[in-house]
């Protein structure tokens, strides 16, 4: 017999396997600080990957058809619990008080520049923004936002950085290229022209010395 068809005799004896499986399943997801990848469930519960998978599947589809207001997701690898983006607002009242401090505007832009752009020196961040990003930077890493993935192979050998797993979980997100694509954010060419329109400073006249001069008196 087959790992394959022991898997299917499991299944479908009496549906009691599938219970305890299922149960296993949520209690180890439950209590995990990180998304679980399937290869680990697998192992751990003693079955193919591919079973595990599919019985994710099937759990996050029976809770969203239940109406619950937490989700099954696959994120950053591996399977979490969330809560349902429908219930947001309540959530986002809970933790608003005890939340740390928002991520300030150039802290965002740094983040998103190493985002798309990863990997990616601290030098050319720099050059992106036109600012030392070192401080910012220091406070993406220290939040776990970004890390050290390598060094570039030409001369110097400059750090490069990129996102961690922690960023693609904090989004909700499995991989870099689930990323909204970066022209969904640029404006269109009739935008920026009506921008730098309004933002064009008018010369200025210089009203006396454009007076005409009295000529000098004849002596």
């Amino acid at each position: 017999m087959t790992e394959n068809d022991q898997t299917t005799n499991h299944q479908t004896r009496g549906g009691a396997i599938d219970a305890e499986l299922v149960r296993a399943l949520e209690a180890i997801i439950l209590v995990a600080t990180e998304p679980v990848p399937v290869e680990l469930l697998g192992q751990i519960l003693g079955h193919p990957v591919e079973v595990v998978a599919s019985l994710c599947d099937s759990l996050a589809a029976a809770y969203d058809e239940a109406g619950h207001g937490f989700q099954l997701v696959q994120v950053a690898g591996g399977y979490r619990y969330q809560s349902h983006p429908d219930v947001a607002a309540y959530v986002e009242r809970y933790i608003l008080d005890g939340q740390r401090a928002r991520l300030s505007g150039a802290a965002l832009e740094t983040l998103a520049i190493i985002a798309y752009k990863q990997p990616i020196s601290r030098a050319q961040v720099a050059a992106i923004r036109g600012v030392d990003p070192d401080g910012v930077m220091r406070t993406l890493q220290g939040r776990g936002y970004i890390d050290q993935i390598g060094r570039d192979p030409g001369p110097g050998q400059a750090v490069m950085w990129g996102t961690t797993p922690a960023f693609l979980e904090k989004l909700g997100i499995n991989s870099i290229a689930d990323l909204p694509a970066i022209a969904e954010f640029v404006p269109g060419a009739d935008v920026v022209e009506a921008l730098e329109e309004g933002l064009r400073i008018p010369p200025v006249v210089d009203v006396v010395s454009a007076e005409p001069k009295p000529s000098d008196p004849e002596l």
